[in-house]
C-alpha cells in the first residue's frame, strides 16, 4: 500500500513538472517586462472562480458534459496558468452522463479553502447543487454530494462566516425554473453538506429601477462587516459586472455596476471571481464570449472606493471600470517562469494528458493510454436509430488554444469491418470531420459535415480520394488493414479552417474545402479524434495517437 502511494504520488508530481514546464507557441500572457496581455488564458474556460492559497492560486470552472470535469487550474502569479487536476472523474447520476448530455452538467462552479479543505460547489440545472472536497486540490477529490436537489439551481457559491455558520447563494436557470434574474441565499449545516434553511430572495434583478436583467453567476464574500454579492447581469455577450452589499447576509442588498465594457474592445464582461494577492492587490478573473472559440479568460484589477469594488480601469472616475487590454502584472512577492496550459502531447505517460475530455462519462471501451507511446482511441458502435455525432460519447476532444493555429497529428488507423471510421474532427454546433473509412482493400478519405447537428440532421459527405492501406495483417478471425497517416487542422481568423494529410509527415495535402467552426452547446468550438463502427459490427476499429503539436 505504502509503495503503490509513494508511486502514486511520483507519478502525479512528474505529471506537475512536465505541466509547468510548457509554453504555447500560440498564445502566452505575460508578455515578459512584467506586464501581461488580456486573455490571460486564450481558451474556453466559462464561469471561472479563483481562490489563493499560501503562495497557490487554484481556479476552476464549467465543464458541463465534458469528462473528467471540474478542471483545476493553478498559478504562482494570476497570469501564468496550468492545468494540474480535475476535480470530478464522472458526472452523476451516471446512468445520465454516461450518454452525450450536450451543455448539462456542471454549470458555473464556485471553488473555496476553509480550515484546510477545498471544496467545489456547482449547479446540474436538472438535479441541484453538488460539492465535492478533498485537503489536497492536486490530489483526489471526493465523491459528489447533492447538497440541494431540485431542478433550476444553478451558479452556487458558499460563505463560511465568522460565526461557523455557512451559506449558499445561486441564481436560477429559467429553462427549468421557468424563471431567472434573482438570486436567492439559504443556510447550510456546518459542514456544508446539506440545506437546513429554506431559500431567501435577495435580490430580484428585474425589479423597477435595477435593470440588472439576467442576473446570474453570483460569487458570495465578507468583506469589512459588509457581505457581498458579485455577479453579472444583462447577458452573456453583451452584459456588465453589478457588485451588491448588505449589512445582513439576507438584504437587503444595494446595487451597483462596477464594471461594463464602455469603450473598450472587450465584450461583456462577464462572471468570475475576486482573489486577494498576498500583497493585499485585489483582482478580478472573468471571462468574455468569442463565440465559436468559447469563453476566454481576463484579468481585471480591482480597487476599492467607499466600500464598493470597482472592477478594471475607471478613467473617468464614475466607479465603474472597464477591462483592460494589458496592465501591470500583480505583485506577488518575486517574478514566476513564463507558462500556459498544455496543448502538445506525445503520449508517453500512462495517463490521460490533461487538456484531453471526453464527451460522456469514460468507459474502458472507450480506449486507453499506454507506456508505447500512443494512446488508443476503440471505435462506438453506432446505434440503430444513429444520426450524426452528437449522440457519440468517446470523442476527445481539447479547446481551441487561439484564434490562430496548426495542429499536427502522427495516427495509425486500423480497421477490419468495412464502414469503420477514424479521424480528425472539429466538433460544434455544425462539426466537420476528416474521415478515414475502410472499403474493401483500401482507406475512403471523405470530408464530412453536419449542420445543427442538435435536432438530428444527417450529415453530408463529400468523397475525396482513396488511400492504400500501410499495411494488412491476419489475426484470427480479424483481417486487419492499417494506415500511418498525419493528419493535420489549420485555423485561420473567425474560426475558418482546413483540414489536410500527409502520408510521410513533410509534405501536407488540403483535404476538402475550407469550412467555419461552429460553438458547442454552451462550450466554444473542440478539436480532436473519433472512430465509430457501424451499427451490427461485433469489432471495433480504433486510431493510435502518436503524437499530437499545437504551432503558430
Amino acid at each position: 500500500m505504502r509503495i503503490s502511494f509513494l508511486l502514486s504520488l511520483l507519478f502525479v508530481s512528474s505529471s506537475i513538472l512536465h505541466a509547468q514546464n510548457y509554453r504555447s507557441e500560440v498564445w502566452v500572457a505575460d508578455l515578459g517586462n512584467g506586464r501581461y496581455h488580456n486573455p490571460i488564458i486564450n481558451a474556453d474556460y466559462s464561469d471561472p472562480d479563483v481562490i489563493r492559497v499560501g503562495d497557490d492560486y487554484y481556479m476552476t470552472a464549467s465543464s458541463f458534459n465534458c469528462v473528467p470535469g471540474l478542471p483545476i487550474l493553478h498559478s504562482k502569479d494570476l497570469v501564468n496558468w496550468t492545468i494540474a487536476n480535475y476535480a470530478l472523474q464522472k458526472l452523476v447520476p451516471e446512468e445520465v452522463y454516461d450518454h452525450p448530455m450536450h451543455g448539462k452538467g456542471v454549470w458555473a462552479p464556485s471553488i473555496r479553502h476553509h480550515n484546510g479543505t477545498f471544496y467545489i460547489y456547482w449547479g446540474d440545472p436538472d438535479f441541484g447543487i453538488f460539492m465535492v472536497k478533498t485537503t489536497d486540490p492536486l490530489g483526489s477529490w471526493e465523491e459528489p454530494v447533492l447538497v440541494v436537489p431540485g431542478k433550476g439551481l444553478i451558479d452556487s457559491t458558499p460563505l463560511f462566516d465568522d460565526d461557523g455558520r455557512v451559506y449558499l447563494v445561486n441564481g436560477w436557470a429559467g429553462s427549468r425554473a421557468r424563471f431567472n434574474s434573482v438570486l436567492t441565499i439559504r443556510e447550510l449545516s456546518s459542514d456544508g453538506t446539506r440545506a437546513i434553511g429554506n431559500p431567501v430572495m435577495v435580490y430580484n434583478g428585474l425589479s423597477e429601477g435595477e435593470g440588472n436583467h439576467t442576473i446570474e453567476g453570483p460569487k458570495l464574500y465578507k468583506r469589512g462587516g459588509y457581505y457581498y454579492i458579485l455577479a453579472p447581469a444583462g447577458g452573456v455577450a453583451q452584459g456588465w459586472q453589478v457588485a451588491l452589499r448588505s449589512k445582513n447576509i439576507y438584504g437587503p442588498y444595494e446595487s451597483k455596476t462596477v464594471m461594463h465594457q464602455g469603450k473598450s474592445p472587450i465584450n461583456g464582461p462577464h462572471q468570475g471571481g475576486w482573489v486577494q494577492t498576498q500583497t493585499g492587490e485585489s483582482w478580478f478573473i472573468n471571462f468574455q464570449d468569442k463565440d465559436m472559440y468559447g469563453r476566454v479568460l481576463h484579468l481585471n484589477p480591482m480597487t476599492w472606493k467607499g466600500d464598493w469594488p470597482v472592477i478594471g480601469v475607471d478613467k473617468d472616475g464614475d466607479g465603474c471600470g472597464e477591462p483592460v487590454e494589458t496592465y501591470t502584472k500583480p505583485n506577488v512577492g518575486r517574478t514566476w517562469p513564463v507558462q500556459t496550459p498544455q496543448e502538445n502531447d506525445d503520449f508517453n505517460l500512462s495517463r490521460l494528458g490533461l487538456q484531453w475530455q471526453w464527451h460522456a462519462n469514460y468507459h474502458d471501451v472507450f480506449g486507453f493510454p499506454t507506456n508505447m507511446g500512443y494512446l488508443r482511441v476503440y471505435s462506438y458502435i453506432q446505434s440503430e436509430q444513429y444520426r450524426n455525432f452528437w449522440e457519440v460519447p468517446n470523442l476527445l476532444l481539447q479547446k481551441f488554444p487561439n484564434d490562430t493555429f496548426t495542429a499536427t497529428a502522427k495516427v495509425k488507423i486500423s480497421a477490419d469491418t468495412d464502414g469503420e471510421s477514424s479521424g480528425f474532427i472539429v466538433m460544434g454546433r455544425d462539426y466537420c470531420r476528416l474521415a478515414f473509412t475502410k472499403q474493401g482493400n483500401q482507406f475512403e478519405v471523405s470530408q464530412i459535415f453536419c449542420k445543427d447537428a442538435e435536432p438530428g440532421n444527417e450529415e453530408v459527405v463529400t468523397h475525396l480520394t482513396d488511400l492504400a492501406p500501410t499495411r494488412k495483417y491476419n489475426a484470427g478471425a480479424k483481417n486487419n488493414q492499417e494506415l500511418d497517416i498525419w493528419l493535420r487542422l489549420e485555423v485561420s481568423k473567425g474560426a475558418m479552417c482546413q483540414f489536410k494529410y500527409s502520408l510521410d509527415g513533410k509534405r501536407f495535402k488540403s483535404a476538402g474545402t475550407p469550412f467555419k467552426a461552429r460553438e458547442g452547446k454552451w462550450i466554444g468550438a473542440k478539436m480532436g479524434f473519433f472512430s465509430t463502427t457501424p451499427f451490427g459490427s461485433t469489432q471495433r476499429g480504433w486510431i493510435d495517437i502518436d503524437d499530437f503539436k499545437v504551432t503558430k
